[in-house]
């Protein structure tokens, strides 16, 4: 069977429908309307794991003025299950925010986990997570410590209990459905890099199989009536070659998404080595639905994205830097428990307040004061750091769109790889 054969093809209408606003080069500032309502982009969108951005809540996604969050199908599965969930009004009703929500599959934390010792508390990375260490020699993901791919599915152990588990791509779509979510990914393999070209080829042609697979999934739900309103991406793979990555796009396109990831990228690659294959998938995705790069937060590596179509994308990072006392600023990274910054009256974030006239959330914090907050340890420093790391990243984006509006994105782009090029 071929990957396309027996599911819908591009052209069908979309689950979230993608309005081109304004345009320059191939950045694109546009809508998306979804069954819930619109959210702009370029947009970034914060990870709520386990159902919460951590030190966050419902009321800091309204005051921080966020429209996606992302929410993640393995955890929330393990704990405290789908069946809660569902039975507490979905994602929306357990978290108590009205907007939008994306369910990733839960496939890439299979993965990297299972190559893992020390379960949850100790994770794997997130595509994107490129702090973490890299090995000489990676892992081929069918034969992880604690998960087993084959053609249908992967075998896997709960990093909670060790519990032996099995996810299809039918069982991630189920899962990621009865979570309510208003976007939702299909399940893919997302080698980690650098990777022997027979793998990536192997986690690519696998990869386009679970798409089909999960496409026909969503279709039966909707026929069914049980799929709620939920837009299905598919993801592209294919490493750092950019034959490959054209390939799977294509691949995808021809079986027909609502819109479009681009996964396995910023998984130990050079920044270098990421933009062709970035660009050869941005290309032949179509362009009348979003296209979304999975696990990006550096600003750099955002704005190349931007500059070659991407709409979307995610991160850890603005959350586990404030965590540990990192600042992202209009001057670049700054670690708060310097001790330079004892005495320093200067505010976190000087800047004045964004255009609808809400404070920057850090601007009525001293960096003396959150060093001491830092230096005992107390939690409060991270809630901040998080909350202001998370408003620079929205507005990085935001002023991306802005400044595509206005004809002059690659001025823009240069001021932000002067400060984190």
């Amino acid at each position: 069977m071929s990957a396309s054969e027996g599911v819908p093809r591009a052209g069908t209408a979309s689950m979230a429908a993608y309005e081109l606003l304004a345009s320059d080069g191939s950045a694109r500032r546009g809508q998306v309307t979804t069954a819930r309502g619109t959210f702009q982009t370029p947009v970034f969108m914060p990870v709520g794991t386990r159902g919460a951005v951590i030190h966050l809540d419902s009321s800091d996604y309204e005051h921080l003025g966020l429209e996606v969050v992302l929410a993640n199908t393995y955890h929330l599965s393990a704990r405290p299950g789908v069946d809660v969930v569902e039975a507490l009004g979905g994602l929306h009703g357990f978290v108590g925010w009205d907007g939008h929500f994306l369910t990733d599959s839960g496939g890439f934390q299979i993965m990297s986990l299972g190559r893992r010792s020390g379960g949850a508390d100790q994770p794997g990375r997130r595509q994107g997570s490129s702090d973490a260490a890299h090995g000489d020699d990676p892992p081929d993901p069918s034969h992880d410590v604690m998960s087993k791919v084959d053609d249908e599915g992967v075998t896997f152990r709960s990093t909670y209990d060790g519990t032996q588990m099995r996810l299809t791509p039918e069982d991630a779509v189920d899962a990621q459905r009865r979570l309510g979510s208003d976007i939702q990914m299909a399940l893919d393999i997302c080698p980690e890099l650098p990777a022997p070209t027979a793998e990536v080829r192997i986690a690519t042609q696998r990869t386009h199989f679970w798409a089909a697979r999960a496409a026909a999934a969503m279709e039966t739900a909707r026929r069914d009536g049980t799929a709620g309103g939920q837009a299905l991406f598919g993801i592209c793979q294919g490493g750092i070659d950019p034959e490959l990555r054209r390939h799977s796009a294509e691949t995808l396109a021809s079986i027909g998404f609502d819109g479009y990831g681009i996964g396995g990228l910023s998984v130990g690659e050079s920044r270098g080595e990421m933009a062709p294959a970035l660009a050869a998938a941005a290309e032949v995705l179509p362009a009348d639905r979003p296209r979304y790069l999975m696990g990006v937060g550096d600003p750099t590596r955002i704005v190349d994205a931007i500059a070659a179509g991407v709409d979307m994308f995610d991160c850890v990072l603005p959350s586990r830097l404030g965590r540990h006392g990192t600042a992202l600023t209009p001057q670049g990274r700054i670690n708060i428990r310097n001790a330079r910054f004892a005495r320093d009256e200067t505010p976190l974030d000087p800047r004045p307040a964004r255009p609808d006239g809400r404070p920057q959330p850090g601007a009525r914090f001293s960096r003396g004061y959150l060093r001491h907050l830092m230096s005992v340890n107390e939690p409060t420093a991270g809630r901040i750091l998080t909350l202001h790391n998370i408003a620079f990243l929205a507005e990085l984006v935001s002023d991306a769109g802005a400044a595509i509006e206005a004809g002059r994105f690659n001025a823009f782009r240069q001021q932000v790889n002067e400060v984190w090029g």
